[in-house]
């Protein structure tokens, strides 16, 4: 199973093992979505693969931590050798990266509504499809996200 976040079609797809889809809903992203995300306070929604590294009640009702950033990001965006080192030990436990550098974190699939992007970088959903994503989606769950359009022949 995977969650497939297609930022211009504004789209969040469940897949299961074989590609099948098990859910789908629209999506609001951060209030800069052009483009992934660099650091803290940019207001864009990262791009690239990361996975559920924490599942929360919270301001914005069931939550889905994603574990932004991950080692590409943090090279990328010039961090230094020990945050990266950090960053690809706790990726490889499936634990939550750090989320209080200046690349940002906290980024999370989250209720709270579509009808525009309203986001500081955060994935929101309908209260309804959060509730039905925070139930379907387990720990660990790999997340892709990407600007355009997602063939799962071209990444599975």
């Amino acid at each position: 199973m995977r969650i497939v976040i297609e930022k211009s079609a504004r789209r969040l797809t469940v897949e299961g093992d074989g590609g099948e889809t098990l859910f789908s809903c629209s999506v609001a992203l951060g209030s800069c979505p052009t483009g992934p995300k660099e650091r803290e306070g940019d207001g864009k929604t990262p791009e690239g693969d990361y996975f559920v590294c924490l599942k929360k009640r919270g301001k914005y009702g069931p939550s889905l931590g994603v574990s932004y950033p991950n080692e590409k990001d943090a090279r990328k965006n010039g961090a230094d050798e020990e945050l990266i080192a950090c960053i690809r030990q706790r990726a490889a436990q499936k634990q939550r990266p750090p989320w209080g550098t200046a690349l940002g974190g906290e980024i999370y699939i989250h209720g709270g509504g579509t009808d525009s992007d309203w986001t500081a970088g955060c994935v929101a959903l309908n209260d309804d499809d959060a509730e039905a994503l925070y139930a379907l989606v387990p720990l660990g769950t790999e997340i892709v996200i990407s600007n355009g359009y997602i063939s799962t022949r071209n990444i599975r």
